[in-house]
């Protein structure tokens, strides 16, 4: 395995980033795994999975401060991306949000900063506070991360709004309810979409189903659920704390699931047949 064997994900304007990059949710709260993590977060980038996610959340900013560790001489290998919580996010607070990310991550700029979901402000707000931080050289692309299609739509609508380059999700095999219209209307939109938790926090790797799907591939199951979610052009952040599954998520990058696998996949985790509320952790 080998970065430049690494699948890539186009963002609207057409960069392109790794498509399985790596999460940092629980991170940095046990100080007898900060060694770990920080190796494991290390190794990631080494195999390619170079975009790493974050938020002042996580931690109240710990996961930041690890992160900021863990990258120290490698902030240009990175695609780095963080997020403002809601109460935060009218404009001058999104600004002042960013701002101490970057302190903790030990960085001048974000390539991407999202709403963490919607909240009090307006979207206007957030949206004034991301151009002035695009203005000023803080961050290089704007998102946001638990918006649905009705969000999105007043979103887009406007000035400037059709900048978003993406939105962060929850999905995977057990939570598919924005194949229904989210993911199409994105699709069509042209924005990316990431999956947050894209094995269920561990969860899924205990269905009967998906353990034999992966035992008739030679793989894992959370290497199966993985390469699930980047065969619908989705692009996934799982969380590691551990160099050895560091080392199996990178597999799925390997690992094509033919016609038959779907098909077991689908009849044993039902696609939406309407529509869904979109789901959050």
């Amino acid at each position: 395995m080998t970065a430049e064997s690494a699948k890539t994900i186009t963002l609207p304007d057409g960069e392109r980033i790794a498509a399985l990059g790596q999460g940092t949710w629980y991170l940095g709260e046990d100080p007898a795994r900060r060694e770990q993590e920080i190796a494991a977060l290390r190794l990631g980038v080494d195999l390619g999975m170079t975009v790493v996610d974050t938020a002042e959340m996580y931690g109240d900013g710990a996961a930041e401060e690890l992160v900021g560790e863990a990258l120290r001489g490698r902030r240009e290998e990175v695609f780095l991306v963080s997020k403002v919580l809601p109460h935060h996010a009218d404009r001058k607070g999104t600004v002042a949000a960013c701002e101490d990310s970057l302190r903790r991550l030990r960085t001048e700029r974000l390539d991407l900063y999202l709403l963490h979901w919607r909240g009090r402000w307006p979207l206007e707000e957030t949206l004034a506070g991301f151009t002035d931080l695009m203005e000023a050289g803080k961050i290089r692309h704007w998102g946001v991360s638990n918006l649905d299609v009705a969000d999105l739509v007043e979103l887009t609508a406007l000035p400037g709004g059709d900048a978003v380059a993406v939105d962060q999700v929850l999905y995977n095999l057990s939570r598919r309810g924005i194949e229904w219209d989210l993911l199409p209307w994105c699709r069509e939109a042209g924005v990316t979409v990431m999956s947050y938790s894209p094995i269920e926090q561990g969860r899924l790797l205990k269905a009967q189903a998906l353990g034999a799907v992966a035992r008739s591939l030679g793989a894992t199951p959370a290497q199966v659920a993985l390469a699930w979610v980047l065969q619908q052009g989705v692009a996934a952040i799982p969380r590691s704390g551990s160099p050895d599954h560091v080392r199996e998520n990178r597999g799925a990058l390997d690992l094509h699931l033919p016609t038959e696998a779907l098909d077991a996949l689908d009849k044993a985790f039902l696609p939406p047949r309407g529509p869904t509320p979109l789901e959050i952790l």
